[in-house]
């Protein structure tokens, strides 16, 4: 997995430095219990087992799995949010179970160690868009991250991603100064975040939108045997079936067989 000394290797990196701890304040980061019971059962994990939380941001899905017992290691391309999750790691006694580093979803290089593998919330998959789009159509990159991510699976164990909804982006498209790029299916907004002493910045955000369809043949071009999408929530809701317009997410439970055929990427 390719790690990261040096600055703006990404455009979400100067965001979170800015945001640090705030981040936890937001309403999408209000029920990390909730969806890490729903974790647990989609991916039918045991105290002892072993996760990779792909883009972790300041580790809540992770800390909550130590929590339960359950190992994780945590990735996130923010040195500020890798720092703040290690020493709640350490406030909370978790650091034997679960750890943090730096590292660029897009080069992961683990190979068959995991019993779980999440990347929740847009931590990773999704914000391939402005600045580090790889091409016309911007999905090389998630497809990269989604191959790593099936490559870091066991044999016969499963992931689950989830990537902002291209349903609910056009089914509540408004007046909010927000920009879609149907070509690339991008959501592009330039919004206030504040930090922890509530000085706001004003930064740019690239959210890529997918249809169930299109996270289905992502899973199938990484070898992966999808199993279901289905409409989320983060903050809100993740306890639905099914797929409609009214929740901002999808997540995809894919498992990896036996035989991880080659991926494209």
């Amino acid at each position: 997995m390719q790690e990261y000394s040096g600055p703006n290797s990404h455009w979400f990196e100067s965001l979170a430095e800015h945001l640090r701890e705030a981040y936890l304040r937001y309403s999408f980061a209000r029920n990390s219990a909730e969806e890490v019971e729903q974790v647990i059962g989609d991916l039918d994990l045991r105290p002892g087992d072993r996760v990779l939380d792909v883009g972790c941001g300041p580790g809540r899905h992770a800390l909550e799995l130590g929590r339960r017992g359950i190992r994780c290691i945590g990735v996130d391309i923010s040195e500020e949010f890798v720092k703040l999750a290690a020493a709640q790691a350490q406030e909370q006694g978790l650091e034997e179970l679960v750890s943090f580093k730096r590292g660029d979803a897009r080069a992961l290089n683990f190979d068959s160690e995991f019993d779980g593998v999440i990347s929740l919330c847009e931590g990773a998959f999704g914000l391939q868009g402005g600045p580090a789009r790889a091409d016309l159509l911007n999905l090389d990159n998630d497809c990269r991250i989604l191959q790593g991510m099936a490559q870091a699976l066991k044999p016969g164990r499963s992931l689950l991603v989830a990537g902002f909804s291209a349903y609910f982006q056009i089914a509540n498209a408004s007046d909010d100064g927000s920009e879609f790029d149907s070509g690339t299916a991008t959501r592009h907004e330039t919004t206030q975040i504040l930090d922890p002493d509530e000085q706001p910045l004003d930064v740019e955000l690239w959210t890529t939108c997918f249809t169930a369809r299109e996270l289905w043949l992502m899973a199938k071009l990484a070898g992966l045997d999808p199993v279901e999408v289905r409409s989320i929530h983060s903050g809100e809701n993740w306890k639905g079936r099914g797929i409609n317009s009214n929740e901002a997410e999808l997540l995809m439970l894919a498992r990896r067989p036996q035989e991880l055929s080659a991926g494209r990427y």
